[in-house]
């Protein structure tokens, strides 16, 4: 029974830190841009596929020349 008791409590401290952590955050306005994160993330992965694109490409250019002498003997 005691356990229970204990496991009330602990769960009763955790729903009221849990509260207590959500109204700091709306107080100190971190909820206040939520879509702006969600496109600093989209750009981001954007630009890497770019940048790995055009590596890809600039390997394949290099790549091309060495293939195409060893294909003429």
């Amino acid at each position: 029974m005691e356990l229970t008791w204990l496991a009330i409590i602990a769960s009763l401290c955790m729903g009221i830190g849990a509260v207590l952590v959500f109204v700091f955050a709306v107080k100190k306005d971190y909820f206040r841009n939520l879509e702006d994160a969600k496109y600093q993330m989209f750009w981001s992965e954007v630009e890497d596929l770019v940048d790995s694109s055009k590596r890809t490409e600039e390997d394949g250019e290099e790549g091309e020349g060495e293939d195409s002498d060893e294909g003429r003997d």
